[in-house]
């Protein structure tokens, strides 16, 4: 069974999450208050109706209380976003996620009992600053301010080792839990991903290595 969302707030990033979601092959009700916002929408996901997100029957109206997730992205009005918050816990949604504008917002949506709050310019702002130290990793998720899981090219050094020789654990204190690579059969190049890959795997290069580790130990690989 597909899972099933729902997405208050079509500007670009509610946009992007509702769209991005419908490709991932769930089942997405897009809600906004402004019809052209809609529209844009409506081709994607699985059904996008123009609404006041803050009337609690129209939600239901729509089905809203059958979803798995909520996604609440109404960051540009502060008093709306809280109101729609309330709404969705009084109609019984158990996982909400919304976005936040300032840390008192983000403070408020925490103390109502929002699952997680997204930051989505600050976020973007540290992914930034961070590809700007670490130009040599591809993707980057930060998992606190000690950890992160990073996505690199294979370093020289390591092209046609075993992940046994490259001593990443050992050496280095990070894991290895995949490879990325691309491969081309009858003329047709396809990705592969290799999880949780073996101490006799080989990584070749143009291999993209997914490394977990704290950002000290990170550091060692010449990533800066």
């Amino acid at each position: 069974m597909k899972k099933q969302f729902a997405v208050i707030g079509l500007g670009r990033f509610g946009f992007s999450v509702a769209k991005t979601l419908t490709e991932l092959d769930s089942e997405v009700i897009a809600i906004d208050s402004e019809e052209e916002r809609v529209k844009s929408v409506a081709e994607f996901v699985t059904y996008a109706v123009q609404l006041d997100a803050m009337d609690d029957k129209a939600l239901r109206s729509v089905g809203v209380q059958n979803v798995d997730t909520a996604i609440v992205s109404i960051g540009e009005n502060i008093e709306a976003s809280i109101l729609v918050v309330m709404i969705l816990k009084e109609i019984g949604i158990k996982n909400i996620i919304a976005k936040a504008v300032t840390p008192l917002h983000g403070k408020v949506l925490e103390n109502l009992g929002v699952n997680r709050i997204v930051f989505p310019e600050r976020e973007m702002a540290i992914r930034v600053a961070h590809s700007l130290i670490r130009p040599k990793v591809l993707e980057e998720l930060e998992l606190s301010q000690e950890y992160s899981i990073i996505e690199l090219s294979t370093p020289k050094e390591f092209v046609g080792k075993s992940l046994k020789e490259s001593r990443l654990r050992s050496q280095y204190g990070v894991n290895l839990i995949a490879i990325k690579r691309k491969i081309i059969e009858k003329g047709i190049t396809r990705e592969v991903w290799n999880v949780n890959p073996s101490p006799t795997d080989i990584m070749e290069e143009g291999d993209i290595l997914v490394l977990i580790g704290s950002n000290e130990d990170l550091d060692k690989l010449g990533i800066k």
